[in-house]
């Protein structure tokens, strides 16, 4: 047999180098570019852009500045955001920044609220940040009868193992121009009114508890507070579909509130507030 020449051994170790991405290859290269890339963890952005706005004061979010400050650059370049606002703070302004960018993107309705979903957050970070921690609401589903999005549906069934018995929705989500009394809080993802006839008062906390521990905030609601009868609001923490309204509400939850318009402390069960995917991490 003839030996190998240099040339052609040195031809076909750039081929084997090329395909396997070794290093000094363009396919190796684009690899490192993208490891160099920083991060933007969704999860905290998202959790920053519900408190932020409701909060009486300019303290940043625990965990969420490094992430959110790469957003507001971002907004920043797009001239979007005054230089200013680059802060490290999700308040009102940068949620209206935000939502002018997801509306540039041809974006409308729930996909232009405000709040970061995985699309337009990977549009946004195209060659200065990956998203990392990603939240998704997953396609729409029926719970009882009730619309609802698969991760409100993953975190209801699991609410429901903990609880021990069934919870039965008077009202879901997706629903604008329902019921008037929850003015707006059910037109996006993640809204769930339940039905507490034939609880007791230990049960209706006990399944407020289990609601809180998957990641809703939650609380029983009575007709003292409003017009309506005696039921349970719960609102899934950083979904990304949330309406306005509840977007406000998770930030209350966050911030010790009831959720309602009084913002009064909050009067259900303290549990250690997690998100659905902090959640399945524990």
């Amino acid at each position: 047999m003839k030996p190998i020449s240099c040339a052609v051994a040195l031809t076909a170790a750039a081929l084997l180098a090329s395909l396997t991405g070794a290093a000094g290859t363009p396919a190796a290269e684009a690899a490192d570019a993208r490891k160099a890339l920083p991060s933007v963890n969704m999860e905290a952005v998202l959790k920053a852009a519900q408190i932020d706005p409701r909060r009486p004061d300019d303290k940043l979010t625990p965990g969420a500045k490094a992430s959110v400050l790469l957003v507001e650059k971002a907004l920043r370049d797009r001239r979007l955001l005054a230089a200013k606002w680059v802060d490290g703070y999700f308040g009102t302004t940068t949620i209206a920044a935000y939502k002018k960018y997801q509306k540039s993107l041809g974006f409308t309705g729930l996909d232009a609220n405000g709040l970061p979903g995985k699309a337009s957050l990977t549009k946004l970070g195209a060659g200065r940040f990956k998203v990392t921690h990603a939240v998704t609401p997953g396609a729409r589903a029926s719970s009882g009868g009730a619309i609802v999005n698969t991760r409100t549906k993953n975190m209801l069934a699991e609410a429901k193992r903990l609880f021990g018995r069934k919870l039965v929705l008077d009202q879901g989500s997706y629903n604008p121009g329902g019921d008037p009394t929850s003015a707006g809080t059910h037109d996006g993802g993640g809204a769930l009114d339940i039905s507490v006839k034939g609880m007791s008062a230990a049960t209706r906390t006990a399944a407020v508890r289990a609601l809180r521990r998957v990641g809703f905030a939650a609380w029983v609601r009575s007709p003292r507070q409003g017009d309506w009868p005696w039921h349970i609001h719960a609102v899934a923490i950083s979904d990304p579909d949330l309406a306005t309204q509840a977007q406000n509400q998770v930030g209350d939850y966050y911030l010790g509130r009831n959720g309602l318009a009084d913002r009064r402390p909050d009067d259900g069960p303290k549990v250690t507030i997690r998100t659905w995917e902090e959640y399945q991490r524990r």
